[in-house]
């Protein structure tokens, strides 16, 4: 399997550059995988979708304010960091620019030394290990300091950066939003549970490799990055359920996705409370374990994710719905249009 069989030209002017007014007034494209049907609407238009006893499960995680801008204390030059995730106490794993500048034992001033940083060990790809140093509560100083860490195909500024959350995002530690659910408001989803839809929350972290283009040509050779993913034991319970009642478990966003299926691979395709870290690579000739069916983003040519959606509704379909989404001017990408794949 190559990965320039997952390619397609998208036109830059539909790379969403901002989120639209209203979250629910995204367009839905529906596809049936099984009769190759599909739908133009609305998002708010997805209730219809989902029926009584089904469950909605959706990422609750937070994105950090993960890209700070300082200067290196011995030159004064500017430094760029790019937090990924928390490895023990207050070093991180991080991006850097410029890294060829920042060897061991440099130190970093962000926000007129508010908060500081030293390089403990380097890493390959511009990676650091960094240890911060800093009064009071970390979060409360990133919050101060920090950027929202927008992915690198969006140019414009964002005015609001609670727009680049989900609107039930609770547990801190994104470097990326799980953008499918960026669409949904507390009115809908009062809507949907109303209907009798269970709504169930899942954590995984989003790190940036969900952002990285596979580089190689054969797909097999990819080497997927690491989430961190947590499943509470009283959710687990509630998907249990709904699958014994031969209701659907949906899924909002690929993170979603990989932390049930990650679950379902784990324990022979029982759903079980668990946490740990993910690698799981979803791809055509996948065997699927627990979802039933998905809302997602359109995403990135080439990428593991347009090739986790191959993997249930086939690559001949989902490229034409792509194509589709391209003739009718869907906008793409995190601020873009969505698809629900049934």
């Amino acid at each position: 399997m190559n990965t320039a069989d997952f390619d397609f030209h998208l036109p830059e002017e539909l790379i969403a550059q901002t989120p639209l007014e209203k979250r629910d007034a995204s367009r839905l494209l529906i596809v049936n995988h099984k009769t190759g049907q599909m739908e133009d609407t609305h998002f708010d238009a997805i209730i219809d979708q989902l029926h009584p006893g089904d469950a909605l499960v959706m990422n609750d995680t937070r994105v950090l304010p993960a890209r700070l801008h300082g200067e290196k204390i011995e030159t004064g030059g500017h430094v760029e960091l790019l937090l990924l995730k928390n490895t023990e106490g207050d070093d991180w794993e991080v991006l850097a620019k410029p890294a060829k500048r920042l060897k061991v034992g440099a130190q970093i001033s962000f926000g007129d030394g508010r908060l500081t940083a030293t390089i403990l060990e380097e890493l390959k790809h511009g990676g650091r290990i960094v240890r911060f140093h800093y009064q009071g509560i970390f979060l409360e100083v990133l919050e101060s300091l920090g950027e929202m860490p927008l992915p690198p195909y969006i140019h414009e500024k964002l005015k609001d950066r609670e727009r680049y959350q989900t609107v039930y995002a609770k547990e801190n530690g994104s470097a990326a939003a799980p953008t499918a659910g960026l669409h949904f408001t507390k009115e809908l989803l009062a809507k949907i549970e109303a209907k009798g839809v269970k709504l169930v929350y899942l954590t995984l972290h989003v790190g940036l490799g969900t952002f990285r283009p596979v580089s190689v040509d054969n797909v097999d050779e990819h080497e997927m990055h690491s989430e961190f993913y947590t499943l509470s034991e009283e959710a687990a319970e509630t998907l249990r359920q709904v699958k014994a009642s031969g209701k659907r478990v949906i899924a909002v966003g690929t993170t979603s996705i990989r932390t049930l299926e990650t679950i379902g691979s784990k324990f022979n395709g029982e759903i079980k409370a668990d946490s740990g870290w993910t690698n799981i690579f979803i791809k055509p000739g996948y065997d699927w374990k627990v979802v039933d069916a998905f809302s997602t983003n359109f995403h990135l040519p080439k990428s593991t994710l347009v090739m986790l959606v191959s993997a249930f509704a086939g690559r001949e379909l989902v490229l034409s719905a792509y194509q589709h989404a391209i003739d009718e001017k869907y906008r793409f990408f995190s601020f873009g249009d969505a698809m629900f794949i049934k």
